[in-house]
Order: C-alpha cells, then structure tokens, then sequence
C-alpha cells in the first residue's frame, strides 16, 4: 500500500509542476503511425517476438501488439520500432 501512496504522490508532483511523465516517471511512449508502424520509446524489454504478435516490457506495464508480418525495423537501448499490419495494442498491469 505504501508503494501506491508513493506511487500516487510522485504522479501528483509531476503533474502539478508540468514535468515531462516520460523522463520523472519513466512512462511508455507509444507513437503509432496507421497501421504500418509503431515506435516505442522507454521500454525495457522484448519478451516475445512472433510473426503475429511482440510483447514488450515497460517500466510500468506490458504491452502486446498483435497483427500479421510484423518484425521489429530496428531498436536502440531507448526506442524501437515495429512495422507490420497492426491489429491490435494492448496493455497489461
């Protein structure tokens, strides 16, 4: 429970002082371009990787994109990018 308080507190802050969520909080940022394309920014880890589906680890939660043809174009230790047909994006506590 002490890890929520805090957890609320911190987004609380960063809110009320306009700080960028991205940086303080460590948040996803998920850009999607049609449904050709996909750059995730922040992430932490690749957990699957199929032709129909990748999921991704993020700092606070996990992110499953599902379609057909996908591929990960490339990625850096901070964004990656994945292009395919886009079905779905799904996030995961």
């Amino acid at each position: 429970m002490k890890k929520n308080q805090n957890t609320t507190f911190r987004e609380k802050m960063v809110n009320q002082l306009e700080l960028p969520k991205d940086l303080m909080l460590g948040a996803a940022i998920v850009t999607v371009t049609g449904r050709r394309e996909i750059l995730i920014t922040n992430y932490k880890g690749i957990l699957e990787y199929e032709d129909s589906f990748i999921r991704i680890q993020t700092k606070n939660c996990r992110i499953t994109i599902s379609g057909a043809h996908l591929a990960i174009e490339y990625y850096t230790n901070e964004e990656m990018k994945i292009i395919g047909f886009l079905d779905t994006i799904q996030y995961e506590s």
